[in-house]
Protein backbone atom coordinates (compact mmCIF):
# COMPACT_ATOMS: atom_id res chain seq x y z
CA UNK A 1 0.00 0.00 0.00
CA UNK A 2 1.40 3.45 -1.04
CA UNK A 3 2.12 6.42 1.47
CA UNK A 4 -0.85 8.33 0.15
CA UNK A 5 -3.49 4.96 0.83
CA UNK A 6 -1.99 4.62 4.30
CA UNK A 7 -2.63 8.00 4.57
CA UNK A 8 -5.98 8.48 3.12
CA UNK A 9 -7.10 4.81 5.44
CA UNK A 10 -5.73 6.40 8.37
CA UNK A 11 -7.70 9.70 8.14
CA UNK A 12 -11.23 7.44 7.43
CA UNK A 13 -10.31 5.39 10.88
CA UNK A 14 -9.88 8.29 12.92
CA UNK A 15 -13.49 10.19 11.94
CA UNK A 16 -15.07 6.97 12.46
CA UNK A 17 -13.27 7.12 15.95
CA UNK A 18 -14.28 10.48 16.43
CA UNK A 19 -17.63 9.74 15.15
CA UNK A 20 -17.57 6.78 17.62
CA UNK A 21 -16.24 8.94 20.51
CA UNK A 22 -19.79 10.91 21.49
CA UNK A 23 -21.55 7.66 21.61
CA UNK A 24 -18.97 6.28 24.17
CA UNK A 25 -19.30 9.58 25.78
CA UNK A 26 -22.72 9.48 26.58
CA UNK A 27 -22.33 6.21 27.67
CA UNK A 28 -19.65 7.53 30.14
CA UNK A 29 -21.58 10.52 31.30
CA UNK A 30 -24.77 8.23 32.95
CA UNK A 31 -22.28 6.54 35.24
CA UNK A 32 -19.82 9.51 36.19
CA UNK A 33 -19.97 13.00 37.08
CA UNK A 34 -18.99 15.29 33.81
CA UNK A 35 -16.11 16.60 35.54
CA UNK A 36 -14.15 13.23 36.64
CA UNK A 37 -14.95 11.88 33.05
CA UNK A 38 -12.73 14.36 31.61
CA UNK A 39 -10.31 14.32 34.25
CA UNK A 40 -9.99 10.37 34.02
CA UNK A 41 -10.21 10.18 30.31
CA UNK A 42 -7.25 12.92 30.17
CA UNK A 43 -5.58 10.97 32.69
CA UNK A 44 -5.51 7.82 30.72
CA UNK A 45 -5.17 9.40 27.55
CA UNK A 46 -1.59 11.19 29.25
CA UNK A 47 -0.33 7.97 30.73
CA UNK A 48 -0.63 6.25 27.29
CA UNK A 49 1.51 9.32 25.35
CA UNK A 50 3.95 9.63 28.97
CA UNK A 51 4.77 5.78 27.60
CA UNK A 52 4.78 6.64 23.95
CA UNK A 53 7.18 9.27 24.50
CA UNK A 54 9.11 7.11 26.19
CA UNK A 55 9.57 5.24 24.00
CA UNK A 56 10.38 7.24 21.62
CA UNK A 57 12.47 9.21 22.60
CA UNK A 58 12.75 12.39 20.42
CA UNK A 59 11.15 14.29 22.82
CA UNK A 60 12.98 17.87 23.32
CA UNK A 61 13.22 20.08 25.91
CA UNK A 62 10.62 23.05 25.51
CA UNK A 63 11.99 26.48 25.05
CA UNK A 64 10.37 29.24 28.02
CA UNK A 65 8.62 30.43 25.24
CA UNK A 66 7.49 27.24 24.11
CA UNK A 67 6.41 26.12 27.45
CA UNK A 68 4.58 29.40 27.61
CA UNK A 69 2.55 28.10 24.21
CA UNK A 70 2.28 24.90 25.61
CA UNK A 71 0.29 26.09 29.03
CA UNK A 72 -1.91 27.80 26.80
CA UNK A 73 -2.42 24.83 24.83
CA UNK A 74 -3.02 22.92 27.98
CA UNK A 75 -5.45 25.44 29.03
CA UNK A 76 -7.78 25.81 26.12
CA UNK A 77 -6.68 22.84 23.93
CA UNK A 78 -7.20 20.54 26.82
CA UNK A 79 -8.72 21.86 29.94
CA UNK A 80 -11.37 23.76 28.94
CA UNK A 81 -11.72 21.85 25.70
CA UNK A 82 -12.35 18.79 28.06
CA UNK A 83 -14.17 20.43 30.85
CA UNK A 84 -17.08 22.24 28.67
CA UNK A 85 -17.74 19.23 26.10
CA UNK A 86 -18.46 16.56 28.76
CA UNK A 87 -20.35 19.50 31.19
CA UNK A 88 -22.19 20.44 27.99
CA UNK A 89 -22.77 16.89 26.52
CA UNK A 90 -23.88 15.93 29.91
CA UNK A 91 -27.30 18.48 28.78
CA UNK A 92 -27.70 18.13 24.89
CA UNK A 93 -27.07 14.98 22.21
CA UNK A 94 -24.01 13.20 20.83
CA UNK A 95 -25.67 14.49 17.43
CA UNK A 96 -25.97 18.06 18.50
CA UNK A 97 -22.00 17.95 19.84
CA UNK A 98 -20.30 16.62 16.66
CA UNK A 99 -22.50 18.78 14.47
CA UNK A 100 -21.14 21.81 16.63
CA UNK A 101 -17.35 20.37 16.66
CA UNK A 102 -17.58 19.93 12.72
CA UNK A 103 -17.64 23.81 12.58
CA UNK A 104 -14.02 23.88 14.36
CA UNK A 105 -12.20 24.24 11.19
CA UNK A 106 -14.60 27.20 10.19
CA UNK A 107 -14.25 29.02 13.77
CA UNK A 108 -10.42 28.39 13.59
CA UNK A 109 -10.53 30.57 9.97
CA UNK A 110 -11.73 33.34 11.76
CA UNK A 111 -9.78 33.18 14.72
CA UNK A 112 -6.88 33.65 12.74
CA UNK A 113 -8.11 36.42 10.66
CA UNK A 114 -8.95 37.99 14.23
CA UNK A 115 -6.20 37.44 15.99
CA UNK A 116 -3.28 36.48 13.31
CA UNK A 117 -4.53 38.73 10.61
CA UNK A 118 -4.67 36.46 8.11
CA UNK A 119 -6.39 37.06 4.98
CA UNK A 120 -10.07 36.01 4.53
CA UNK A 121 -11.20 34.94 1.11
CA UNK A 122 -14.46 34.81 -0.37
CA UNK A 123 -14.45 31.20 0.14
CA UNK A 124 -13.53 31.21 3.67
CA UNK A 125 -15.79 34.12 4.33
CA UNK A 126 -19.00 32.21 2.77
CA UNK A 127 -17.70 29.19 4.67
CA UNK A 128 -17.82 30.45 7.85
CA UNK A 129 -21.23 32.77 7.27
CA UNK A 130 -22.56 29.03 6.30
CA UNK A 131 -21.28 27.34 9.28
CA UNK A 132 -22.14 29.61 11.55
CA UNK A 133 -25.77 29.42 10.15
CA UNK A 134 -25.76 26.17 10.09
CA UNK A 135 -24.95 26.10 14.21
CA UNK A 136 -27.91 28.30 14.53
CA UNK A 137 -30.21 25.93 13.36
CA UNK A 138 -28.97 23.55 15.00
CA UNK A 139 -29.09 25.52 18.69
CA UNK A 140 -31.73 27.79 18.60
CA UNK A 141 -34.41 26.11 15.82
CA UNK A 142 -34.64 22.49 17.35
CA UNK A 143 -37.42 20.81 19.57
CA UNK A 144 -37.37 19.36 23.12
CA UNK A 145 -34.02 18.20 24.30
CA UNK A 146 -32.45 18.99 20.57
CA UNK A 147 -33.44 22.55 20.88
CA UNK A 148 -31.21 25.40 22.79
CA UNK A 149 -29.86 24.44 25.75
CA UNK A 150 -27.19 25.65 28.43
CA UNK A 151 -25.57 21.99 26.66
CA UNK A 152 -24.78 23.69 23.50
CA UNK A 153 -23.92 26.87 24.94
CA UNK A 154 -20.92 25.09 26.50
CA UNK A 155 -20.37 22.59 23.92
CA UNK A 156 -20.08 25.97 21.33
CA UNK A 157 -17.68 27.40 24.18
CA UNK A 158 -15.75 23.94 24.05
CA UNK A 159 -15.36 23.91 20.43
CA UNK A 160 -14.27 27.27 20.50
CA UNK A 161 -11.56 26.60 22.74
CA UNK A 162 -10.45 24.05 20.75
CA UNK A 163 -10.07 26.54 17.84
CA UNK A 164 -8.05 28.65 20.62
CA UNK A 165 -5.77 25.64 21.17
CA UNK A 166 -5.07 24.81 17.40
CA UNK A 167 -3.67 28.58 16.93
CA UNK A 168 -1.31 28.08 19.43
CA UNK A 169 -0.56 24.80 18.16
CA UNK A 170 0.19 25.56 14.85
CA UNK A 171 2.66 28.73 16.74
CA UNK A 172 4.61 25.60 18.39
CA UNK A 173 4.56 23.08 15.13
CA UNK A 174 6.92 25.17 13.53
CA UNK A 175 9.72 24.05 16.35
CA UNK A 176 8.89 21.29 17.96
CA UNK A 177 7.35 18.08 16.34
CA UNK A 178 2.93 17.57 16.76
CA UNK A 179 3.44 14.40 18.42
CA UNK A 180 5.09 16.12 21.04
CA UNK A 181 2.92 19.02 21.28
CA UNK A 182 -0.12 16.64 21.81
CA UNK A 183 2.11 15.11 24.55
CA UNK A 184 3.56 17.58 26.67
CA UNK A 185 0.11 19.55 26.10
CA UNK A 186 -1.93 16.56 27.34
CA UNK A 187 -0.29 16.19 30.23
CA UNK A 188 -0.35 20.02 31.53
CA UNK A 189 -4.32 19.65 30.74
CA UNK A 190 -4.33 16.70 32.77
CA UNK A 191 -2.76 18.80 35.56
CA UNK A 192 -5.31 21.57 35.58
CA UNK A 193 -8.48 18.68 35.18
CA UNK A 194 -6.72 17.39 38.36
CA UNK A 195 -7.52 20.81 40.31
CA UNK A 196 -10.94 20.95 38.87
CA UNK A 197 -11.96 17.38 39.48
CA UNK A 198 -10.99 18.45 43.47
CA UNK A 199 -12.95 20.95 42.70
CA UNK A 200 -15.85 18.99 41.78
CA UNK A 201 -15.56 16.92 44.91
CA UNK A 202 -15.71 19.69 47.21
CA UNK A 203 -18.78 21.58 45.83
CA UNK A 204 -20.63 19.72 43.75
CA UNK A 205 -21.31 15.62 43.82
CA UNK A 206 -18.40 13.28 42.05
CA UNK A 207 -20.69 10.29 40.79
CA UNK A 208 -17.59 7.44 39.89
CA UNK A 209 -18.78 3.73 38.66
CA UNK A 210 -17.31 0.69 39.98
CA UNK A 211 -18.03 -1.17 36.83
CA UNK A 212 -14.64 -2.29 35.00
CA UNK A 213 -16.26 -2.58 31.81
CA UNK A 214 -17.05 1.20 31.64
CA UNK A 215 -13.62 2.11 33.01
CA UNK A 216 -12.10 -0.06 30.64
CA UNK A 217 -14.33 2.36 28.03
CA UNK A 218 -13.08 5.12 29.46
CA UNK A 219 -9.78 4.15 28.87
CA UNK A 220 -10.19 2.99 25.49
CA UNK A 221 -12.10 6.44 24.30
CA UNK A 222 -8.68 8.85 25.69
CA UNK A 223 -6.49 6.80 24.22
CA UNK A 224 -8.52 5.77 20.58
CA UNK A 225 -10.16 9.30 20.53
CA UNK A 226 -6.81 11.44 21.59
CA UNK A 227 -4.51 9.38 21.70
CA UNK A 228 -4.04 6.89 18.64
CA UNK A 229 -6.06 9.62 16.63
CA UNK A 230 -4.16 12.39 17.35
CA UNK A 231 -0.98 10.55 15.89
CA UNK A 232 -2.93 9.29 12.87
CA UNK A 233 -4.08 12.94 12.14
CA UNK A 234 -1.03 14.37 12.21
CA UNK A 235 0.52 11.60 9.75
CA UNK A 236 -2.24 12.39 7.23
CA UNK A 237 -2.16 15.49 7.04
CA UNK A 238 1.63 15.75 6.78
CA UNK A 239 1.19 13.18 3.64
CA UNK A 240 -2.20 14.44 2.02
CA UNK A 241 -2.08 17.93 3.36
CA UNK A 242 -4.47 20.14 5.84
CA UNK A 243 -7.38 20.55 3.38
CA UNK A 244 -7.60 17.03 2.01
CA UNK A 245 -7.26 16.00 5.50
CA UNK A 246 -10.46 18.57 6.75
CA UNK A 247 -12.74 17.05 4.23
CA UNK A 248 -12.38 14.12 6.55
CA UNK A 249 -13.96 16.11 9.53
CA UNK A 250 -17.39 15.85 7.16
CA UNK A 251 -17.60 11.93 8.45
CA UNK A 252 -17.88 11.98 12.11
CA UNK A 253 -21.25 13.67 12.18
CA UNK A 254 -23.18 11.10 9.76
CA UNK A 255 -21.56 8.52 12.00
CA UNK A 256 -22.99 10.33 15.50
CA UNK A 257 -26.20 10.46 13.79
CA UNK A 258 -26.83 6.92 12.72
CA UNK A 259 -25.14 5.46 16.25
CA UNK A 260 -27.44 7.89 18.09
CA UNK A 261 -29.98 6.40 16.58
CA UNK A 262 -28.76 2.38 16.86
CA UNK A 263 -27.84 2.76 20.32
CA UNK A 264 -29.13 5.63 22.23
CA UNK A 265 -32.53 5.37 20.40
CA UNK A 266 -32.58 9.08 19.64
CA UNK A 267 -35.10 10.49 17.34
CA UNK A 268 -33.16 12.18 14.22
CA UNK A 269 -34.17 15.66 14.44
CA UNK A 270 -34.92 17.95 10.93
CA UNK A 271 -33.00 20.72 12.46
CA UNK A 272 -30.05 18.53 12.74
CA UNK A 273 -29.84 17.43 9.14
CA UNK A 274 -30.93 20.97 7.91
CA UNK A 275 -28.23 22.01 10.25
CA UNK A 276 -25.35 19.35 9.61
CA UNK A 277 -25.94 20.24 6.04
CA UNK A 278 -25.01 24.59 6.45
CA UNK A 279 -22.42 23.43 9.00
CA UNK A 280 -20.74 20.58 6.23
CA UNK A 281 -21.05 22.80 3.77
CA UNK A 282 -18.95 25.65 5.10
CA UNK A 283 -16.71 23.36 6.01
CA UNK A 284 -16.44 22.55 2.10
CA UNK A 285 -16.68 26.11 0.88
CA UNK A 286 -14.14 27.49 3.13
CA UNK A 287 -11.26 25.16 2.12
CA UNK A 288 -11.93 26.06 -1.58
CA UNK A 289 -9.13 27.82 -3.09
CA UNK A 290 -9.10 30.74 -4.92
CA UNK A 291 -8.48 30.25 -9.08
CA UNK A 292 -5.10 32.24 -9.82
CA UNK A 293 -5.88 34.79 -12.01
CA UNK A 294 -4.67 34.48 -15.62
CA UNK A 295 -2.14 36.97 -17.09
CA UNK A 296 -1.90 37.49 -20.69
CA UNK A 297 1.53 38.41 -22.64
CA UNK A 298 1.40 40.66 -24.94
CA UNK A 299 3.69 40.76 -28.05
CA UNK A 300 4.52 43.71 -29.76
CA UNK A 301 5.21 43.22 -33.51
CA UNK A 302 8.04 45.16 -34.65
Amino acid sequence: MSQQKSALLGLFTVSLIWGCNYIASVILLRSFSPIFTSFGRITLTSVFLIIVGLVVRKLKRPTKKEWLLLVAVGIFGVFFNQTFYFTGLHHSSPTNASLIFALVPVCTILLERMFLKERLTTFKLIGVLLGFAGVVIIVGAGEGVHGISIGDIYLLLSMIAQSIGILYTRCLTASMSSYAVTIYATVIGSGFMGVSAVGEHIFSTTVISHNIYLWMLMAAAGVLSQGVAGFLWNKGVSVVGAGTSSMFLNIPPFVTLILSSLVLGEKIQMTQILGGFFVLLGVFVANQKMKPKKTTIQTIAS
